[in-house]
C-alpha cells in the first residue's frame, strides 16, 4: 500500500503548480476501511480529501477521485505535465 499511495502523490503533485508536502493517511474501523489524502503547495494551497470502502485499495482510489475532482477546479493546478516529485 505504501508503494501505491506513493505512486498516487507523485501523480496527484504533478496537477499542482508547486507541490510541497503530501501526506496519505490509512484508518481501519470494524465496518470499512478509510484513506486520507492531504496536500499543501507552495502557494497556499491545502487539499484534502477521504475516501472510505471495504479495503484499502479502493478507499485510496475513492479519496484520489474526490481530490482530483478539487485540483479541476483550483486555478492554480497545472495542466500539463513536467511536474516535481512531492513524495
Amino acid at each position: 500500500m505504501r508503494a501505491r499511495a506513493e505512486t498516487i502523490l507523485t501523480r496527484l503533485g504533478a496537477l499542482l503548480s508547486e507541490p510541497v508536502d503530501g501526506t496519505v493517511v490509512f484508518d481501519v474501523a470494524p465496518t470499512a476501511s478509510t484513506a486520507e489524502i492531504r496536500l499543501r503547495g507552495g502557494k497556499g494551497e491545502s487539499l484534502n480529501a477521504s475516501g472510505e470502502d471495504k479495503d484499502h485499495r479502493s478507499a485510496l482510489d475513492r479519496a484520489e477521485a474526490k481530490i482530483r475532482r478539487q485540483l479541476e477546479k483550483t486555478p492554480q493546478a497545472k495542466r500539463g505535465r513536467g511536474a516535481k516529485d512531492v513524495a
